[in-house]
């Protein structure tokens, strides 16, 4: 062969090599930390204007007030434990979820990124089974199930089971809830 002809083999051979050390590399992104949400945040082109229409366009995104406000405790309730009796929903209040409401009962809910969670939140700082809720003693408690970034309860991380007031923020990833009347 012709040194021209090696010289061909050997550049086509590594370029495949470097195809598949990428594809691993995004193999293992994609299984470590699950599809992300990515948005174009690149200036879109210089086009132009578009011919003034003769019938007004729809908005693209329908407008946020369509979500109630949030319920903020009122003093009587703040401190008031959760229990059986007085919560009967989950609410996000903060994420790609928010306004989402959750009916509880009496069994567990797990929290996470897996499919089998009963709330599942997929985003990039929730672990696969990130938390769970359980009663005990007819008292909702919030548990981290050993979490890379942690469960808080109202601005502070949990590391055991603890009871949840009405009305306290949870945080898990990116994600705040709260359990409601």
């Amino acid at each position: 062969m012709s040194e021209l002809t090696l010289l061909i083999l050997r550049i086509g051979f590594l370029l495949l090599l470097w195809f598949f050390v990428f594809a691993i590399v995004y193999a293992l992104r994609s299984d470590l930390f699950g599809a992300s949400n990515r948005k174009n945040t690149a200036a879109p082109a210089a086009s132009p204007a578009p011919a003034p229409s003769a019938a007004p366009r729809a908005p693209a995104v329908p407008p946020r007030s369509a979500a109630p406000p949030p319920v903020l405790p009122t003093p009587a309730r703040k401190h008031e434990k959760a229990t059986i009796h007085n919560v009967s929903r989950l609410v996000i209040t903060a994420g790609p979820k928010e306004g989402l409401e959750v009916s509880l009962g009496r069994d567990p809910l797990t929290i996470g990124r897996s499919p089998d969670s009963g709330l599942v939140i997929r985003d990039d700082y929730t672990s696969t089974h990130h938390a769970k809720l359980l009663l005990w003693n007819e008292e909702w408690m919030i548990q981290d199930l050993d979490s890379t970034n942690g469960t808080f309860l109202g601005g502070k991380r949990i590391s055991s089971p603890t009871q949840i007031t009405l009305g306290t923020p949870i945080k898990v990833g990116a994600t705040s809830f709260e359990l409601r009347r």
